[in-house]
């Protein structure tokens, strides 16, 4: 016979509610670093890129996740699931070499770092336990990103990756790709500039790639938390998103 499993009693919910808690507190973290690394506030950042780049940051940018989003998930049947350090080492890496070269390598390592970006929540998703092949899970991936970046301050652009999934399809996700794409060419965008700063843009390149990752990370762990935490507790989900908002303060 099956067995029930024995449902979640309100302070153990409580528990998993403070360690998601935890994590988003963690997941700021690596950003300052690299505005201390890079000496500048985030929001001057943007002055230093060329005024042809800064124009076509949202377009470039709605391609990139769109190309991004595919390419992530087809790498799934050539290249198996990597611990979260060994995804931090490579984004690492790409971004010394991008920097390294100033603004042209910079914008050519761009899209394949977003591309690992978009990967690495993926593989937060499956230790959450969902499934990429899932249209709706796909599309959470992509609600991470509405997160922004470790370089933002928007006190709310962090918890905008929250909302409630709508109805899925494919209109669906494009305007979900279309919604996040502005704040996420935003911060792209102090990436690049970061990694053009004389002497440092290979160390800023790197740097920023780290703190991008890392962010990504705890981000989707908290995101998909959340749903694994709302299906198992049988909890509403936005009942336990607003009890995880309280705990943010």
């Amino acid at each position: 016979m099956d067995i029930i499993a024995k449902p979640m009693d309100a302070a153990e919910v409580s528990r998993h509610l403070d360690d998601l808690a935890a994590r988003h507190a963690r997941a700021a973290s690596p950003g300052l670093q690299v505005l201390n690394l890079i000496g500048g506030q985030a929001e001057n950042l943007l002055d230093r890129l060329p005024g042809p780049v800064r124009d076509r940051l949202d377009s470039a940018t709605v391609d990139a996740l769109t190309r991004a989003m595919e390419a992530a998930h087809r790498s799934r049947g050539l290249v198996a699931e990597s611990p979260g350090w060994m995804t931090r080492a490579l984004t690492t890496a790409m971004g010394a070499a991008g920097g390294w070269g100033g603004l042209p390598t910079a914008l050519a390592e761009l899209p394949i770092t977003t591309t690992i970006l978009l990967r690495a929540i993926q593989d937060a998703a499956i230790e959450q336990g969902f499934s990429p092949e899932e249209q709706a899970v796909r599309f959470d991936c992509v609600q991470v990103f509405a997160a922004a970046g470790p370089l933002d301050h928007d006190d709310g652009a962090d918890l905008a990756f929250l909302s409630t999934r709508l109805a899925l399809t494919g209109t669906t996700m494009r305007a979900m790709i279309a919604r996040v794409a502005p704040r996420l060419a935003t911060v792209l965008g102090q990436k690049l500039a970061a990694q053009t700063v004389p002497v440092l843009g290979a160390a800023a390149g790197a740097a920023t790639n780290y703190a991008y990752t890392s962010y990504y990370q705890q981000m989707a762990h908290v995101h998909f938390g959340l749903r694994r935490l709302a299906i198992e507790s049988g909890r509403d989900h936005a009942d336990l998103v607003e009890a995880f908002r309280e705990r943010l303060g």
